[in-house]
């Protein structure tokens, strides 16, 4: 018996960012146009988050470490919104070079699944959709409305003719594509998924093709011509029997099989016992159905991709993506990986797995000491704008980056005010904003927030809201809603606040390059926030992944050397950020921290990650 596995690529979008990421699963599959005879299907998916100047590093590491586990399938999936971030402009280079991704996995012996969406979830900022598809306020994502499917078949015209010459039947190493994903849990158009089929097959696309659902979605997800598979974390009988009565004397597989969860701010760290993971692979194959894990290895979400859990309620998801993946975020052998490891060698035929590559070096690098500050009131002379607005307006249709909207950060909304008086929001703040007055902080606004007292005060005044961008939801029915920044009215005394001046702070890399150019100034005894410190980080010798840790701080965002690593928060669980180190020079490192409310002025670099308390996933 054969044993093949997927990897599944993910990528940032920050402009100095990339995610890849990555699953594993078995499955038996009679995949006869491809391998002209029956064999067993051990799909990994693997993501793995990476700077894109830097991405290419550590490809080859971690599809080497999966193909030791006994893996040799591919599994990759395309984000739109990060190979499409304006209308028009498209970025298939450096390390968002898909060809050279897929062309690399066919070197070191590895088949792959294409899944190239247009919507892939990922856990991504609305599911890997780019967020200028929200400028047109009809938008209705996921069906046959004009405005989407004109705007998909711009994207597959520049996508699909890079991956058709690399096709199996074409010599290459793709032998199946997935068409869309667990679309059974939207379904809001029922010619929906036979056009994207279409604009598949239309352009050139004639391997396998395959759609994903979880099992009460199966009906309504999937699509004729197409193989259907499930997406489960425990097997039981009626999964199988569902899928078999779906489609009887077809090929069964669990495209995603989940080997732990995501996290989201405020919560706990999932994960799922090694021995859960591996009796439910065992039982999987034991019914002689095909795997695919996700994630075989989560790795990290830099910069602003990460996206929202929509129910029971909102909540971000942190920028860590280990996900208790058998492979750790910054690409560490677990438990799960040598059990599974053991598992799939008992489907090899007595063949040797390759050696396991050897471990990357953590190191502890000596704390930084910031010793600089700008206040975020000097830095906006950098921001691209101001706007100016009788009424608010949200993120998305702000007129820039050539009219086609912010994407993710923060954006500062001010006006002026003659009295004090109660600030209602309504339920128009994405997602929080803290509110200030002549520069002065009064409070926050979030979703259970939803009114501040202004103090009195002589005169005219300024009113400021600096709203952040939390992340779209990944998933749901409600992905035309995801527009942020002020969608609404901001009430004063029940007045529609109006004239504003509106700064665009998406914290780009050419912005955080420009601030080196800034009015800084040494560090005071008591700061103004919120605002930005920088210090630097001195390497000796090749530079190591570490971990950045910030005991002290509220809540922001940092960078090294102009890559935005993500968020950081205080209330968790996520207590380290991962900093690989292709990030790093040799010498000097610049570090940027924007705070919000509160810093210790110092930033801390551990030899392990610490993603905060653990319980074990319901």
């Amino acid at each position: 018996m054969s044993i093949m596995c997927s990897f599944a690529l993910r990528y940032n979008s920050s402009a100095a960012a990339g995610v890849i990421r990555a699953s594993t699963s078995m499955v038996v599959l009679r995949i006869r146009n491809v391998l002209k005879r029956k064999c067993a299907l051990i799909c990994l998916s693997v993501a793995v988050v990476i700077t894109y100047r830097y991405l290419g590093a550590y490809w080859r590491d971690r599809l080497m470490k999966m193909k030791a586990c006994g893996i040799n399938t591919l599994s990759t999936c395309v984000p739109w919104s990060l190979h499409q971030p304006q209308r028009g402009v498209f970025n298939f280079h450096t390390q968002l070079d898909l060809e050279a991704y897929i062309n690399l996995a066919a070197e070191l012996g590895l088949w792959v699944i294409l899944r190239p969406g247009p919507y892939i979830s990922s856990e991504l900022d609305l599911g890997g959709l780019p967020s200028w598809l929200l400028q047109n306020d009809d938008m209705r994502v996921r069906t046959t409305y004009p405005g989407f499917t004109e705007a998909v078949n711009i994207f597959f015209d520049k996508l699909i003719p890079k991956v058709v010459p690399l096709q199996f039947k074409k010599g290459g190493p793709i032998i199946a594509v997935q068409v869309e994903n667990e679309y059974g849990s939207f379904a809001k158009d029922d010619a929906y998924m036979p056009f994207i089929k279409a604009a598949l097959q239309s352009r050139g696309i004639c391997e396998l093709l395959l759609t994903s659902d979880n099992h009460n979605t199966l009906k309504s997800g999937g699509v004729e011509g197409a193989m259907r598979s499930l997406k489960l974390q425990k097997l039981n009988q009626r999964d199988v029997q569902d899928l078999t009565i779906i489609r009887p004397n077809t090929p069964t597989m669990v495209m995603d099989y989940w080997t732990g969860w995501y996290d989201v701010w405020g919560d706990l760290h999932h994960v799922l016992p090694p021995e859960d993971m591996v009796s439910s692979v065992r039982e999987i194959l034991r019914h002689g159905m095909s795997v695919n894990l996700y994630m075989f290895h989560g790795g990290s979400s830099f910069g602003f991709m990460s996206g929202g859990q929509a129910e029971p309620s909102y909540k971000a998801l942190i920028p860590s993506y280990d996900y208790d993946a058998p492979l750790s975020e910054a690409g560490e052998y677990t438990q799960k990986y040598h059990l599974l490891r053991d598992l799939f060698s008992q489907f090899n035929r007595g063949e040797k797995f390759p050696d396991m590559p050897v471990v990357q070096h953590k190191e502890a690098y000596e704390p930084a000491i910031l010793y600089q500050h700008l206040s975020l009131w000097d830095a906006l002379r950098f921001t691209e704008g101001p706007y100016e607005s009788d009424m608010p307006v949200n993120m998305e249709k702000l007129p820039m980056n050539n009219r086609n909207g912010q994407s993710h950060g923060y954006t500062l909304y001010e006006t002026t005010i003659s009295s004090g008086g109660l600030l209602t929001s309504g339920d128009n703040v994405k997602d929080r904003a803290l509110v200030f007055v002549n520069k002065s902080y009064i409070g926050l606004f979030k979703r259970q927030n939803l009114e501040l007292a202004v103090p009195d005060g002589k005169g005219q005044r300024t009113l400021s809201l600096l709203v952040e961008n939390c992340g779209r939801v990944h998933r749901g029915r409600d992905l035309d809603k995801q527009r942020k920044g002020l969608v609404g009215d901001i009430l004063l005394n029940n007045i529609p606040l109006r004239k504003f001046t509106i700064y665009s702070l998406e914290m780009e890399p050419s912005f955080i390059y420009s601030l080196y150019q800034a009015p800084w100034k040494t560090l005071p005894e008591s700061p103004s926030f919120p605002c930005f410190f920088m210090g630097q980080l001195f390497v000796y010798g090749y530079p190591s992944d570490t971990f950045v840790k910030l005991p002290g701080w509220d809540k922001g965002v940092v960078f090294i050397n102009g890559i935005n690593l993500g968020r950081y928060w205080s209330i968790g669980p996520q207590q380290t950020l991962y900093l690989p180190g292709p990030f790093l020079n040799r010498g000097i490192n610049q570090i940027i921290v924007f705070e919000e409310q509160e810093g210790d002025y110092k930033v801390n670099f551990e030899d392990t990650a610490d993603l905060g308390m653990a319980a074990d996933i319901q």
